[in-house]
């Protein structure tokens, strides 16, 4: 069942995101479906730690990322929706190629959604859960 209450496509996706910490980390996204949405970030310079490991931080970037814009289109027109809270278990390094994620909701509600995501490495093991609450704002 299509969960979407607003016009969604990679490209609106990523002219949303332009000029801001998605475009400047290389996160790249990568298809919509019914009740997902999925994107990727390189493990590169600019997201690697002093280790060459993908940093945490970048994971949870791709994942509030994610939820995110998942949390946004999933909302009736006019409403906004913030972050309450986002958690993260980082549980494989990733240290070349790409790290993609996936988006679904566990919850979506009249003041609040909640979204779990899960990154994998290019040979699809799993490198990071997440779960992000979004608090769902009426209009002005």
């Amino acid at each position: 069942m299509r969960i979407w209450k607003q016009a969604i496509s990679v490209e609106s996706l990523t002219a949303n995101n332009a000029n801001g910490a998605v475009s400047h980390l290389g996160i790249e996204f990568l298809e919509v479906g019914d009740d997902f949405i999925r994107a990727r970030v390189p493990v590169d310079h600019r997201t690697v730690q002093p280790y060459g490991l993908l940093h945490g931080g970048v994971a949870v970037v791709l994942a509030e990322t994610l939820g995110s814009c998942g949390a946004a289109y999933a909302a009736p027109e006019g409403h906004r929706v913030v972050g309450l809270d986002i958690n993260a278990n980082h549980l494989k390094s990733a240290t070349s190629g790409w790290v993609t994620g996936i988006t679904r909701p566990l919850h979506i509600g009249r003041s609040t959604q909640v979204w779990a995501i899960e990154l994998s490495n290019d040979n699809g093991e799993l490198t990071c859960v997440s779960r992000i609450t979004m608090a769902v704002l009426q209009p002005r």
